[in-house]
């Protein structure tokens, strides 16, 4: 990997998601050479790919340049890669473009969808965590709806309209929620010709109620705003099947369904390279202690939904959410510079801040420390909170412009087959 020459030490960053992003933006005056890599180009903000995938936004709202983002720092290099392996002994990232020697590392890769080692499921579901994944399930929906236009099968257009979706947390019943309203404001008006009512939005949760990091009062209302919409919630339900065509469920029902989306957990996205024992287990998370260093490496730090941080309050690490990676990103940044003063490090502590889930128009739920609430201003504190956290002006401007359209109109505007959808396997 070509890097100019340098003096200082290297910090190398893997990952430009929440954390990484977070850190680098704090380290405009750190006298070190700053490296980050990522497989994308561009930062994603997540919590809002579910209205890529429903036609209320095109990708380019939601995502930004990572060399814009950091371009005001100095020293600053990005490089378009793809991690294989860490050799700690050696201080090095090998990647697909070659090799690169760090004095600071810094692990911030996220997650990634986790199957439970269901391979059935893993090839024929639709999972949801990147930006080409969005536009996949939206390219598949608007192109089984086309195809459901051209049938005279019953049978097959039920299958073509049968949504189901697995994981009845934020992700599950916000996808659940814009599908409704799909249903109920658009496709009647696109498709004038399909009795709409032949689609069905289901959606599958393992445990005893939806969105069960939240509190009870947001669970029912969630609840509530769902049936209100015309979503069939089946609680205490796994699926333990998709060929494509049939779902089965773990008390052994089918259904027919061509449209099933896997939003049932997350694993983290590890690097190999480091001792075995530094990930926990089942989590493939990477243990670090309060200042996010990864157990038994003093000159390596794993940050956000990577790192496995236990404290009196969370016994069980961090949420994996944005707000832990923020907050340790922005944190870790200050330690560093600690670090080259020779002071001592502050350990991590996390500020929750509280958090919400969108249902649809007017339908939202907050969970604010001690205050629950729902309905119209949870639906508005939403919108303001996550329009303020995207980044970049343009991107903030065009977002609200577009929701302010799709509130107007009753409509979403980019119900659009840019690319036609052959496989999922797009990383």
């Amino acid at each position: 990997m070509n890097l100019p020459k340098t003096d200082q030490k290297r910090l190398v960053i893997i990952g430009g998601g929440f954390a990484g992003v977070s850190l680098a933006k704090k380290l405009k005056d750190l006298d070190m050479q700053i490296v980050l890599i990522d497989k994308h180009n561009y930062h994603t903000f997540q919590p809002l790919l579910y209205q890529v995938s429903t036609s209320g936004l095109e990708p380019d709202s939601i995502a930004y340049p990572i060399r814009k983002v950091l371009k005001r720092l100095n020293n600053f290099h990005f490089r378009l890669a793809k991690v294989s392996k860490i050799e700690p002994t050696q201080q090095k990232v090998i990647t697909n473009i070659g090799e690169l020697n760090y004095d600071y590392l810094v692990i911030a890769t996220g997650t990634k969808t986790n199957f439970f080692g269901n391979k059935e499921l893993e090839s024929n579901s639709m999972p949801m965590k990147n930006v080409p994944q969005a536009l996949n399930i939206r390219s598949l929906m608007l192109q089984n709806f086309e195809k459901a236009d051209d049938s005279e099968s019953l049978e097959e257009r039920k299958a073509l309209l049968n949504f189901c979706i697995v994981g009845g947390g934020p992700t599950g019943v916000e996808l659940s929620g814009a599908l409704a309203e799909l249903k109920n404001n658009v496709f009647p008006k696109d498709y004038k010709h399909l009795n709409i009512d032949e689609m069905e939005i289901h959606l599958f949760e393992g445990a005893g109620r939806v969105l069960p990091p939240m509190s009870d009062h947001a669970s029912k209302k969630a609840t509530q705003f769902l049936k209100e919409l015309g979503v069939e919630i089946h609680l205490e339900t796994l699926v333990s099947q998709y060929d494509g065509e049939t779902v089965t469920l773990n008390d052994g029902t089918t259904m027919k369904c061509k449209n099933l989306v896997w939003a049932a957990g997350v694993t983290g996205a590890s690097v190999p390279g480091l001792d075995g024992k530094t990930l926990v287990d089942k989590l493939n998370r990477f243990r670090v202690d309060r200042y996010n260093r990864v157990e038994g490496y003093p000159n390596i730090f794993a940050i956000g939904d990577i790192a496995y941080m236990e404290t009196e309050d969370y016994q069980r690490g961090h949420p994996q959410v944005a707000q832990p990676a923020i907050q340790q990103g922005e944190h870790l940044a200050d330690n560093l510079f600690r670090i080259l003063k020779g002071q001592d490090l502050k350990p991590f502590s996390y500020n929750d801040k509280g958090t919400m889930a969108t249902v649809g128009r007017n339908k939202a739920v907050v969970d604010l420390n001690r205050m629950k609430f729902s309905g119209f201003l949870a639906w508005f504190v939403w919108m303001f909170v996550h329009l303020m956290a995207l980044v970049g002006f343009r991107n903030r401007v065009v977002v609200f412009f577009n929701w302010a359209y799709n509130y107007i109109n009753y409509d979403k505007a980019a119900r659009l087959i840019v690319r036609p959808f052959h496989s999922k396997k797009i990383e």
